[in-house]
């Protein structure tokens, strides 16, 4: 058999896998290593490539970014700065129409600042502000629909974990893609506002509007979250300076995050070893996915199946734009049955080159960095796309009395938000490039 022939027997086999609901680091890992076997014929150079893969993989200086920016999410949740991030949203927003569903999602990007996990984001916005939303008499459509969408902004909005592993698989500069993130983050956080105050005009039953706090109670509820702020300059500032790297830069976001919670009086022993425990639970959980998927790749590498790919795309008449679309569909309908992080290491080997041989009137990195936010944000789509959208079930679980497809009704008009930001960004490459353009 061709190596094509071969990696699309394995690329299926993986699909079975994962359908089967076997683990996708694993699945990727035993498909990797079969499929090494049948193109290399031998199992000593097999067993040499996994050597190799699991060295050049976990010596990466870049991929050490991870745990830090886990730890980091980690501390904030236990210092208490998603409930600050909430009451401050609240107090300027929750007397509009609609506005605690809004505040939540305002509170999410915050976090999402000093977070990196949309999963991470969605569960602890979920917790604080969904009893106030069920208090507040919004129904339970609107109430789970936008926080599941809010939560998403926790990949979105840089830091960012599955842009640092995205950067790393397409050898991109990680801050120009947090800088390049910045605008569409921003441009998603306001389109949900927008999805709120639409629904709640449509039906008005949905939501009550709360009393308006004096102007000196929304200052205050502001000079709380003044941490969350000083952390995200300091941090994403020192970056695009080039005063620390980016691994550094997530040690500073840690140290500080961390110095936060302690002085909030949240961090003591049991707090710290636990906030250390989960970070290393959720670090041997990327980290196992990420050797999968090096270890796939390498196999397809021996295929050749990404340069059949780029070459055979290369050689259509068609519009470079038609395959991206083709490219963000494929997404779109993988959202649905995976996560973030495995369609991000799955599908990249593959279809970057493919973007990359196409002529989209940019340069090299600046059709990198695009993609990269195009990509981001299509599967962050994935995650509040039913029926399998891993953000609705997070939160529909803390929701008694909601059924999940009222969870399904509510999210959609947020995914129809999704939608259209992604034909703009599309269309406008200038509106994720303009900052990097600025600072760079």
């Amino acid at each position: 058999m061709s190596g094509l022939q071969i990696a699309t027997i394995f690329f299926g086999v993986l699909l079975v896998l994962i359908a089967l609901r076997m683990p996708i680091g694993l699945a990727m890992l035993v498909c990797g290593i079969l499929g090494l076997y049948v193109v290399r014929g031998r199992w000593p150079p097999v067993l040499n490539q996994l050597k190799h893969v699991a060295v050049e993989t976990f010596s990466s200086y870049s991929l050490s970014v991870v745990p830090l920016f886990l730890l980091m999410g980690a501390f904030a949740m236990k210092g208490g700065l998603s409930e600050a991030l909430f009451r401050a949203a609240a107090a300027w927003l929750g007397h509009l129409r609609g506005g605690v569903a809004m505040a939540g999602v305002g509170a999410s990007a915050g976090f999402g600042a000093i977070c990196g996990s949309s999963l991470a984001t969605a569960a602890t916005m979920g917790r604080v502000a969904l009893p106030e939303l069920r208090r507040h008499g919004y129904s339970g459509a609107l109430a789970t629909g936008s926080l599941a969408a809010g939560g998403t902004l926790g990949i979105l909005i840089p830091p960012s974990i599955v842009l640092v592993i995205y950067a790393i698989l397409a050898e991109q500069n990680i801050a120009k893609l947090f800088v390049a993130a910045m605008v569409p983050g921003i441009l998603a956080a306001l389109g949900y506002m927008l999805t709120v105050s639409v629904m709640v005009r449509i039906n008005p039953k949905d939501a009550v509007r709360t009393p308006r706090l004096s102007l000196l109670n929304r200052f205050r509820a502001l000079g709380e979250v003044w941490p969350v702020v000083v952390i995200f300059v300091v941090m994403i500032g020192g970056m695009n300076t080039g005063v620390f790297t980016p691994t550094e830069g997530a040690a500073v976001g840690a140290a500080g995050t961390g110095l936060v919670a302690f002085l909030r009086g949240r961090l003591g022993w049991a707090a710290l070893l636990d906030c250390f425990r989960s970070t290393a639970a959720s670090t041997g959980m990327i980290f196992f996915i990420v050797l999968g998927a090096a270890v796939f790749n390498s196999f397809l590498g021996f295929t050749r199946l990404p340069y059949f790919a780029a070459d055979w795309v290369a050689g259509l008449s068609t519009s470079p734009f038609l395959v991206l679309l083709a490219i963000l569909l494929i997404y779109l309908i993988f959202g649905c049955v995976m996560d973030s992080l495995s369609m991000i290491l799955l599908t990249i080997p593959i279809f970057f080159p493919v973007i990359m041989r196409l002529d989209f009137g940019m340069t090299p990195e600046e059709t990198a960095i695009w993609f990269g936010i195009l990509v981001l944000i299509v599967v962050e789509v994935g995650l509040i796309t039913p029926p399998v959208g891993m953000n609705l079930f997070i939160i529909n679980s803390m929701a008694r009395g909601v059924t999940m497809m009222e969870t399904y009704r509510g999210v959609l008009p947020f995914v129809a938000s999704d939608m259209i930001r992604t034909a703009i960004l599309v269309a406008a490459p200038s509106i994720t490039l303009g900052l990097v353009w600025l600072l760079f």
